[in-house]
């Protein structure tokens, strides 16, 4: 008897959470599948941009490269504006970048320039745009804020467009991982013997078989995937769930005050070194060879912040940095991605691990068949509650057939 109470309780929490992953699914299925779908093309937005746009990127090897401080020399004086950022990649075959901010420009990156490091030659910059910038540009937009941000007229009172679409993407992705949660209960066969069907795709049976199986098993083999993908999203929408998930961490900081309304105690001058004495530094201290990214200290600061980045089809994305004083090079602090605690290598690789970006090509791979695999579910899932609900209607009707034969028999 207490088997089949226990039988019973399992069924009622079975019944609920398919239900909670039913509606959950139906009701966020066209958003997670434009969400998923744009993410999927996005994984390989760095590779497909250099790809349409080889002139930016590319460049003949030469025996001697020009020294950096000269090519800064050259960007600055065609940008008339203050150099932010120096990329340096270790690929010989690859153009440097360099960052500039025009004075009030408020956006986050400011304009890069594509440099030829051998000739001096400006390929480019961050502004030119192709339409396959532009597509990529859109995906992005589609991913994060659903193009809402392409709107310049608020939709709801006076709240922007693209907080709005960035609130919608959010609220989604927590639904979606509400469903997987759900989904992965609902997996576990009732008896623990049959497990293994689970995992296979009968591709002999009918098309309405496969599809099951494609939702059903798929969904599994990237579970861990889509997970850290569902649980990383939501810190771009919502304040509360970013400051929640650092909490969860143990890295949470309080804001700190706003640099503008603090007086700088020392007015003196920043002096600022030729960008190679920083270069030089950073290659002594880590000797191997890697992309390097420069970021020279701003108008608050006084210190050179470098990171060198490992290069390789499984570089991790995390870079090890030093922290340089401006005015002598003299070193402040060094920081090892490896050595730091568990908890703050998870908080510094947040975004690595939304986007695939975690241990180079290889994981970008594996995230992209995983995205795929996300898309196909609001698909395989609708299609499965549709086939559901015409089973019910034809047991229905023929529930009711003999029912009317029988009067009519009277």
């Amino acid at each position: 008897m207490k088997k089949n109470i226990n039988k019973t309780n399992w069924q009622s929490i079975r019944k609920f959470l398919n239900d909670i992953h039913l509606w959950i699914g139906l009701t966020s299925a066209l958003f997670v599948f434009v969400i998923c779908l744009s993410g999927t093309i996005y994984v390989y937005n760095s590779e497909i941009q250099e790809y349409s746009a080889p002139h930016l990127y590319k460049v003949a090897p030469q025996k001697v490269k020009i020294d950096i401080d000269q090519l800064s020399e050259i960007v600055r004086n065609e940008s008339n504006a203050k150099i932010t950022t120096i990329n340096i990649p270790s690929n010989p075959e690859k153009s440097y970048q360099i960052n500039v901010r025009s004075e009030g420009d408020k956006s986050k990156f400011g304009v890069g320039y594509f440099i030829d490091p051998y000739t001096g030659q400006i390929l480019g910059n961050t502004k030119d745009k192709n339409s396959v910038s532009e597509f990529m540009s859109s995906m992005f937009s589609l991913h994060r804020w659903l193009l809402l941000d392409k709107i310049e007229k608020p939709i709801i009172g006076e709240l922007p467009n693209r907080k709005l679409g960035s609130y919608i993407s959010g609220t989604m992705t927590i639904l979606f991982t509400i469903g997987l949660l759900t989904g992965i209960v609902i997996w576990f066969p009732r008896k623990i013997k049959n497990w293994r069907q689970g995992l296979t795709i009968k591709f002999n049976s009918s098309w309405k078989r496969i599809n099951h199986d494609i939702h059903n098993s798929l969904s599994l083999y990237a579970f861990i995937f889509l997970l850290l993908m569902g649980l990383t999203g939501p810190q771009w929408s919502f304040e509360w769930y970013r400051d929640g998930l650092k909490k969860t961490l143990g890295t949470y900081e309080p804001p700190k005050e706003d640099k503008a309304k603090r007086k700088m105690k020392d007015e003196q001058p920043l002096t600022i070194l030729a960008a190679s004495s920083y270069f030089k530094v950073a290659n002594e201290i880590f000797p191997y060879k890697g992309d390097v990214r420069i970021a020279l200290p701003s108008k608050d600061e006084k210190l050179v912040k470098i990171s060198k980045y490992k290069t390789g089809f499984f570089a991790p994305a995390a870079a090890n940095q030093i922290v340089l004083k401006a005015q002598d090079a003299s070193l402040e602090e060094t920081i090892i991605f490896k050595d730091k605690p568990f908890n703050e290598r998870i908080n510094g690789s947040i975004k690595a691990l939304h986007v695939g970006d975690v241990y180079g090509h290889f994981s970008k791979l594996i995230y992209f068949l995983a995205c795929l695999i996300a898309t196909s579910l609001p698909v395989t899932g609708t299609l499965i509650w549709i086939n559901k609900m015409k089973k019910k209607k034809k047991k229905g009707k023929k529930a009711i057939k003999p029912a009317i034969l029988s009067h009519e028999s009277i």
